[in-house]
């Protein structure tokens, strides 16, 4: 796993649950003096390892509480087709992830919707993207937990 080494975990442990801890207050958290510390962070920065800051956002609240995991087959699994299709999938705003899969479909993807008759606008859409042959919907009925920090 990297070149990680421990101090490095522990900034990344507490970046992962507090994305806007202070320099000061991240370096006395992981016992470092607040150059060193920063120095780390950049570093971290720097070779990709921390990709970005965000907030997260709590779905209900913005009216978007439900979330459909979508698999879709296409036609072929030519080059061509593969990157079409994921070029207009990175534009539906309400396509949350999209993974490339081996298996039974080609792609896996999360949708958040408000409810089913938002989501048949968002199918619809799916269902014209290139190559798509079939499109495969489940509602989750329940998030039973969501992780966002890594196991390091």
């Amino acid at each position: 796993m990297n070149n990680l080494n421990r101090m490095d975990r522990r900034i990344l442990d507490a970046l992962q649950s507090d994305g806007r801890l202070s320099n000061v207050d991240l370096a006395d958290q992981v016992g470092l003096s607040e150059s060193a510390c920063l120095r780390r962070v950049k570093n971290l920065e720097s070779d990709g390892i921390i990709d970005k800051y965000v907030a997260i956002i709590n779905q209900d609240k913005v009216g978007l509480p439900n979330d459909v995991f979508v698999q879709v087959s296409l036609e072929r699994q030519q080059e061509e087709q593969l990157k079409g299709f994921e070029k207009a999938v990175a534009d539906v705003p309400e396509v949350m992830a999209c993974y490339f899969m081996s298996g039974d479909f080609d792609f896996l993807m999360r949708v958040a919707v408000h409810d089913a008759t938002d989501y048949e606008r968002v199918h619809n859409l799916l269902t014209r993207l290139p190559g798509v042959a079939r499109v495969h919907s489940s509602f989750a009925l329940r998030t039973v937990f969501k992780r966002t920090n890594l196991p390091l």
